[in-house]
């Protein structure tokens, strides 16, 4: 070796030997495949000088006008080098070597694919080794022969998803039928096709758009709903079917306003796995279809007409309702009657008629009129309210309060509009007497244990003779508060018939001592009777030309305060009494218990012998 250079003597000669005796003849043996096949790339490499020298070979390929690219490459000390795209191909056992000896090198192209295709190049590089004990290599040769084109014939599983609406909504409830094809279909030999369709409430190109699955349906041919429409496929209201092998169908029976969006489908075709079961082979989705429409806002009129005037109080008054509706779908309307003391006042419910044709009493409580009120539906779009033997307290206003109803496809009501019709008043003059009411206590500072008596006194002005008979329905209440107003139960009550009631454990009872005049007893005043009393009254009149009863006005009287006295001696008697007793109790005690303790303490023992009384003595004269 020279030291000067750092090489060996042998190579300055191998390069004066050589020269350009290095030879590559490539061959493709079949260059035309079909998809799935195997590729051969042969190189026959020779040499004139092999002694010491040592030979690369590498396979690379140009698609078009890219630049070549490396597949492959052995050597020059028998490793194996591999281009970065085909890495994992490599791993998977795409690329097989045959190394048959004799400068023979081949490489096996295993599944071809369509991107097989382009043409090909062997290179052979000549090297020997250099440096301190050759562990570097030197090229000194190098020779590149183009190997041809190869042609690859696809028969990859190929296909295209076209998406469109059969059926598209113009409105709310309307049909809505999309209709996603499969055309083109090649290769698909015993695979199979399943299908997955999703709803986006954003317009088609929005990147930020958010897809929710509807259904699926899977290899198998199950269908698969997401939770978001379960309950609308399990009922019906929307469909997912297959009519042909290649077509796939999404409706909706009755279309919904959140319905409207962009929908889509995506086509998966499967393949049997190499093991068993099945393999997603391919997906393609389709192109958006937006299903939109401009929502017609539903519109209710109505308007209340009178029918029957209530001209004197006993008379029937009776209104019509007339409806009117537009873009209301096979609706259903509910009506409610309402009543105003004033205009603009507090309402009160007096009967409804629902959109099922139910009717009911809602804030009419009076017993004896409850037949009094009727409401029916008269025609497609009409209603009328008649309220029988019109009385003093049924003057004000009436009107209607409807609602429009829809049916969804579980057959529920849906809510859809609500409105109020004008009002009708009912205000006849009232010729009826006047009537007073006044309380009246004798005693309002009493003792415990007393009984306590108040009238309550109704008096009648203007009567005349052609007034009929009049009865009074009487109620006593016990509070600071208005209960009469305020919904709270009488302390006790007499109606119009003499039946009495009362609330609560108050030991209290109510008379009638004359036409006018209703007396309430306290009995055994106790403290929690302190308070405040006042009576209500309602008068009833019976009209001789009609023979019925008219309900008055209410009437409240004043209040009044009763206090519970207590004297001196009286409030200290019981106090005394109870403890004289006690004091008298506990000495008898302590007298008998200290009997007993000296008893059973200092009794003498039977046992027990007295000393001799004679030894003191003796001891004394000792």
């Amino acid at each position: 070796m020279d030291k000067g250079t750092g090489l060996r003597p042998v190579v300055l000669i191998f390069a004066l030997v050589i020269g350009d005796s290095l030879k590559v003849a490539p061959a493709i043996p079949k260059s035309a495949v079909s998809e799935g096949e195997s590729v051969e790339l042969q190189c026959n490499t020779t040499r004139g000088f092999a002694e010491h020298t040592f030979l690369s070979v590498t396979w690379s390929i140009r698609k078009g006008s890219s630049p070549l690219e490396e597949i492959l490459t052995f050597g020059p000390d028998n490793k194996i080098k591999v281009g970065r795209h085909y890495t994992q191909r490599y791993t998977d056992g795409g690329l097989q070597l045959d190394l048959r000896g004799g400068g023979f090198y081949g490489l096996v192209l295993k599944r071809a694919k369509p991107s097989d295709q382009g043409k090909y190049v062997c290179m052979a590089q000549e090297w020997v080794r250099q440096g301190e004990e050759g562990r570097n290599w030197r090229k000194i040769l190098e020779k590149s022969e183009e190997m041809g084109e190869v042609l690859v014939t696809p028969t990859e599983l190929q296909f295209k998803v076209t998406l469109t609406a059969s059926l598209n909504p113009q409105s709310t409830s309307e049909p809505t039928e999309l209709r996603c094809e499969v055309l083109n279909l090649l290769h698909l030999q015993d695979g199979r096709l399943g299908v997955t369709w999703s709803y986006s409430t954003n317009t088609p190109g929005d990147v930020s758009q958010k897809k929710i699955t509807i259904a699926s349906v899977n290899e198998q041919g199950a269908l698969i709903a997401s939770s978001e429409y379960q309950q609308r496929l399990d009922s019906g209201d929307i469909a997912v079917t297959r009519r042909e092998s290649n077509i796939f169908v999404l409706r909706m029976l009755q279309t919904r306003d959140a319905d409207m969006g962009s929908y889509s489908c995506a086509v998966t075709a499967w393949k049997p796995a190499s093991q068993s079961g099945w393999e997603k082979a391919k997906e393609v989705q389709s192109a958006p279809v937006t299903v939109q429409w401009t929502p017609k806002i539903p519109v209710l009129r109505v308007a209340a007409h009178r029918v029957r005037e209530a001209s004197t109080g006993g008379s029937t008054f009776e209104m019509s309702c007339q409806l009117t509706g537009q873009n209301l779908k096979n609706p259903g309307y509910s009506v409610l009657i309402r009543f105003e003391e004033i205009l603009g006042g507090k309402s009160r419910k007096v009967l409804s008629l629902s959109q099922d044709s139910v009717l009911q009493l809602e804030e009419w409580s009076e017993p004896s009129r409850i037949d009094s009120v009727v409401l029916e539906k008269t025609g497609q779009l009409e209603y009328r309210f008649r309220l029988y033997g019109a009385q003093v307290t049924d003057r004000g206003f009436y009107y209607c309060d409807v609602t429009a109803w829809t049916r969804d496809q579980t057959q529920d009501w849906i809510k859809a509009i609500s409105t109020e019709s004008n009002k009708i008043q009912i205000d006849f003059v009232h010729t009826g007497p006047v009537f007073n009411i006044s309380i009246h206590s004798e005693a309002n500072n009493v003792l415990p244990g007393d009984t306590v008596q108040m009238k309550c006194v109704i008096s009648v002005l203007d009567a005349s003779p052609n007034t009929g008979d009049m009865a009074f329905n009487v109620r006593w209440f016990q509070n600071t508060d208005r209960a009469v107003n305020n919904g709270v139960q009488p302390l006790i009550s007499m109606d119009r018939w003499g039946v009495v009631k009362k609330t609560g454990s108050n030991d209290t009872s109510l008379e009638r001592t004359d036409m006018h005049t209703f007396i309430l007893s306290l009995h055994k005043i106790q403290d929690r009777d302190v308070g405040e009393y006042y009576c209500s009254a309602t008068p009833w009149l019976l009209s001789p030309a009609t023979g019925a009863w008219n309900k008055e006005k209410d009437l409240i009287s004043t209040s009044s305060f009763l206090f519970i006295k207590i004297e001196l001696w009286e409030s200290l008697k019981m106090p005394v009494g109870y403890g004289l007793t006690a004091a008298v109790i506990a000495g008898l005690l302590s007298v008998l218990l200290g009997l007993a303790v000296a008893h059973c303490c200092f009794s003498r023992n039977p046992m027990h012998t007295p000393r001799p009384r004679n030894k003191l003595m003796d001891l004394e004269m000792d």
